[in-house]
């Protein structure tokens, strides 16, 4: 599989779930434990306000290469049929970038880089 081929909707989409898992799992390991309360907090991390704010501070930190760069650009210019409920396209645009860079090195087994982007976002989103 060529991950360059693949279209950036579909990298969002796998990359949604890595940065899920990456929340929930960081959620537990602060000693969350109730459903309901582990749900408020992800969506502080995972709503497309917040995701947002985070690639946007990343890009501004020039923290991606040109190839991250290019494929976040990819994912924020893809033609979605859908978008958030609280937030406005343009955060649902850069929120769409951050998964479809997230995806992408996830499909590239890029072990190292992701964990190096995990803890940027985690610096990031715990200031925010």
């Amino acid at each position: 599989m060529d991950v360059k081929e693949i279209n950036a909707t579909t990298l969002a989409y796998i990359g949604d779930a890595v940065m899920s898992l990456w929340v929930r799992e960081l959620l537990i390991e602060q000693g969350w434990q109730k459903p309901k309360i582990l749900q408020q907090k992800s969506v502080a991390w995972v709503s497309a306000r917040a995701q947002a704010k985070i690639v946007i501070a990343l890009l501004e930190e020039q923290f991606f290469t040109d190839e991250e760069r290019a494929v976040i650009m990819r994912g924020r210019n893809a033609k979605c049929e859908s978008h958030a409920k609280n937030a406005d396209i343009m955060e649902y645009r850069m929120a769409t970038g951050l998964e479809a860079v997230i995806g992408y090195l996830y499909l590239k087994q890029e072990a190292v880089r992701l964990e190096a982007l995990w803890a940027e976002i985690q610096r990031i989103g715990e200031r925010k």
